[in-house]
């Protein structure tokens, strides 16, 4: 008999595509994930206000899932955030096979702590998350995917990064040109000299500590967007700030300058050392390719 791999997943999103991306080895696999793919960016256009729909979410729902196959896309309903808590279609489940191995991939809102649980031996999610709950922080900082195990607490949690997916944003310093001394560099020895405010978003306080260390932040106090439409232009009048980036262009509209990319926002796959099987062994080796320049030695 097959042997099935429970996979966490992310519900939706650049990160769950990533992860379609990835597992799409096959043709036969690349359509299921383009299906996954093109009806989340479907809902999500729905959710958005940018597309109306000419059947209800729950006709859609059903339309989208077919029963008839265990193996078969899944998705479900989830309250949003948005005025009137609406309902949104996010991905549930689909079973691949790969090398022999059926792999149950299972939507999460957080999978990294269903691996902390040992809810599942292997999962998928932002790296951000990792350094939000589990890496220790230190007074030099954490500038890659492959210092993050160096950083986990053994004793706190079994759960590993074994590689990147490459679908990188960089969290990135900015700052106002006028706040540079001629000749200066923005990075971390900058930050260690600047003395005021850092304008960064309330929930990556904790990360920011970890990629710039917390020897850079003796003088800087934390300010946040305070409700600004854009986080770059909340930076401008901050006058340095931390976001994500992947070409710049916005903060350049804002009339910042670039300076060094502090870590990679991006979606990382993880085990649960303690929950390994040869299944999940033939799994990883599927996935974690050498090619990827994210890739880590474990």
């Amino acid at each position: 008999m097959t042997e099935t791999v429970r996979v966490a997943v992310p519900r939706k999103g650049r990160p769950l595509e990533a992860v379609l991306e990835r597992f799409a080895t096959t043709e036969s696999i690349a359509e299921v994930a383009d299906e996954i793919t093109s009806t989340l960016r479907y809902e999500k256009s729905v959710t958005k206000g940018h597309t109306q729909p000419e059947h209800d979410v729950y006709e859609r729902l059903a339309d989208y899932s077919d029963l008839s196959d265990p193996a078969a896309p899944e998705y479900t309903l989830l309250r949003d955030d948005r005025d009137g808590m609406p309902r949104r279609i996010v991905f549930d489940s689909v079973v691949l096979e790969i090398d022999g191995v059926d792999i149950h991939l299972v939507g999460r809102e957080e999978p990294f702590r269903a691996l902390r649980t040992h809810e599942f031996g292997l999962g998928f999610d932002s790296a951000d998350l990792v350094l939000e709950e589990v890496v220790k922080l230190r007074p030099e900082g954490l500038g890659s995917i492959e210092d993050v195990n160096a950083r986990i607490d053994p004793m706190d949690t079994d759960v590993r990064v074994v590689s990147g997916l490459g679908d990188t944003v960089y969290h990135t310093l900015m700052a106002d040109p006028e706040l540079l001394p001629p000749g200066s560099e923005l990075d971390r020895d900058f930050v260690a000299d600047y003395e005021g405010e850092l304008c960064i978003s309330p929930r990556y306080e904790r990360l920011v500590e970890a990629v710039l260390g917390t020897r850079c932040l003796d003088d800087v106090t934390f300010a946040y967007p305070n409700g600004a439409p854009e986080e770059e232009a909340a930076i401008a009048e901050t006058g340095i700030g931390v976001y994500l980036t992947m070409t710049g262009s916005t903060a350049r509209e804002h009339g910042l300058v670039l300076g060094e990319h502090l870590f990679p926002s991006e979606t990382v796959l993880m085990e649960n050392v303690a929950e390994a099987t040869p299944a999940a062994e033939t799994v990883k080796r599927a996935i974690a390719s050498p090619e990827l320049e994210t890739e880590l030695k474990v």
